[in-house]
């Protein structure tokens, strides 16, 4: 959404995909050696949408219609990568625990973020998105808050400090 809000190229191979959090961390931990690895086709006859291996990590490709096209998007989005320049946004879902939020908080970026439903102190990179507290995880930030109001959780992170290296 960031993207698309600010009318940028998308330039992570990560959009219009999803994770489970806990592999998300693994391939940030290593990122280099993952963004050379190829992705390989998972048969997942309960899925309605292409699934993929990228090593030892799943990648669910929901916003697309077969796993070639995923793909293709990937290996494009991948090339635009700029390693000087890396921002690394996550959430506390999809599996994320409270281990998965401190192996977050030790990755070796300046520029990382991960929103969470509830307030950690303790973790420099976490940043709280009120409206999720009695849920066991974040919900979905791009929705709005209420029918009546312009306003999407998303928009309580300032992500434009952010991508202006102002912290978070």
């Amino acid at each position: 959404m960031i993207y698309h809000d600010m009318k940028l190229p998308w330039c992570s191979p990560t959009i219009n995909l999803c994770f489970d959090m806990n592999d998300f961390v693994k391939m940030i931990e290593n990122l280099e050696w993952y963004m050379k690895q190829k992705i390989q086709l998972c048969k997942d006859d309960e899925c309605k949408y292409p699934v993929g291996m990228l090593g030892d990590i799943r990648i669910n490709f929901v916003h697309y219609e077969s796993f070639e096209e995923a793909v293709e998007k990937w290996e494009m989005r991948k090339k635009r990568i700029n390693w000087d320049n890396l921002y690394i946004i996550g959430s506390e879902k999809d599996g994320c625990t409270y281990e998965t939020l401190k192996r977050f908080d030790k990755l070796p970026y300046e520029k990382k973020v991960i929103l969470t439903k509830r307030e950690y102190p303790e973790f420099k990179s976490s940043l709280y998105i009120k409206g999720f507290e009695k849920y066991e995880e974040l919900g979905t930030i791009t929705q709005f808050k209420n029918q009546f109001l312009t306003r999407r959780y998303m928009d309580d992170f300032d992500y434009i400090r952010f991508l202006n290296g102002k912290g978070i």
